[in-house]
């Protein structure tokens, strides 16, 4: 009897524990409906991908030091009154574009990031605190994963915003290829779903 009693004890808590795992996953359907309903059009607009395959270019020979120094660089410019690499990159056709996308969604989509095939930042909404994304994993779990990767992160609280929000971050190809060749980062606000 007592092992009877053992083994339902266990399967109530393994089935509040997948209850509650269950629970904290309810964001990742509707988050990627709202991608695939109103983000996945862009993601093949021109601008942005000539500027991911400009920059995949330009970075084909970037070494992981090279890399390394980039978002030393970046996260010192973070702090910093001059912002050369930041500027450069929140000042181009992307970064622009980006903010125009986020301003559409009537605040569903909290910031908006562009990264290339090496996980450094391509273009954006907002400046983010590194300029590397390639060691995390929102990069890792898109582009990672290759062409048509969507990868919803856990809900957070924005202390800024005080809102509850998720990242989503899906694998951009190049139409004319079929490959990926970045990815992009976006934030959603929960509450709004």
């Amino acid at each position: 009897m007592r092992s009877l009693a053992a083994t339902a004890l266990s399967a109530a808590i393994w089935a509040s524990a997948f209850c509650g795992q269950a629970a904290a996953q309810d964001h990742v359907g509707p988050i990627t409906e709202y991608v695939k309903a109103n983000v996945a059009t862009w993601l093949s607009d021109p601008l942005l991908i000539g500027a991911i395959n400009e920059q995949n270019a330009a970075h084909a020979g970037l070494t992981q030091a090279d890399i390394d120094a980039l978002d030393k660089q970046w996260r010192a410019e973070v702090e910093a009154a001059s912002k050369p690499l930041i500027d450069k990159v929140l000042g181009n056709a992307l970064s622009k574009f980006l903010a125009a996308r986020q301003s559409e969604s009537g605040g569903m989509i909290t910031e908006a990031f562009v990264m290339d095939n090496k996980g450094l930042n391509v273009g954006q909404s907002d400046i983010t605190s590194d300029y590397w994304q390639g060691d995390e994993g929102k990069w890792q779990k898109s582009f990672g994963a290759g062409a048509g990767a969507i990868f919803v992160d856990e809900v957070e609280k924005d202390e800024s915003t005080q809102t509850l929000q998720s990242q989503v971050s899906v694998a951009i190809s190049d139409p004319a290829t079929g490959q990926a060749i970045g990815a992009i980062t976006l934030g959603i606000d929960v509450e709004g779903l």
